[in-house]
């Protein structure tokens, strides 16, 4: 058995006010994720299965380093892609059908989205 139950959170870190608000506004007003907690140098949006956190502090700007992307779970991914193009937000995969000829093969529809951070979201509807 894993010692590890799970994804707890993904961190993105902000160099500037203008930037640490418009993540803010992404996260809460775009995607509609509720702020758990937040102090003054981050907030914490509760995604459903995760948490992400964003902090205010870094010095520079932050190469994407190790993490490629983070996914968020959805049942409607065109949706998801919609409201971030209409926000301005530029959407790098279109929403399309995907089959991994993995064992068991693995279905979904998925679109990806530059976030606020330069972060890519992908967003993914397992079918």
């Amino acid at each position: 058995m894993s010692l590890v139950k799970g994804l707890d959170h993904i961190a993105l870190k902000c160099n500037s006010k203008e930037q640490y608000e418009k993540a803010i506004h992404f996260y809460k007003d775009v995607l509609g994720f509720e702020a758990e907690r937040s102090w003054e140098v981050a907030t914490v949006f509760n995604t459903g299965s995760g948490l992400i956190e964003i902090f205010n502090n870094a010095e520079d700007k932050l190469p994407q380093g190790a993490i490629r992307h983070f996914a968020l779970a959805t049942d409607d991914v065109d949706k998801c892609a919609e409201i971030c193009s209409e926000a301005g937000y530029e959407i790098s995969v279109q929403p399309k059908d995907i089959i991994l000829n993995s064992v068991p093969k693995f279905s979904a529809r998925i679109a990806f989205c530059i976030g606020p951070v330069g972060e890519e979201i992908e967003f993914i509807q397992a079918k």
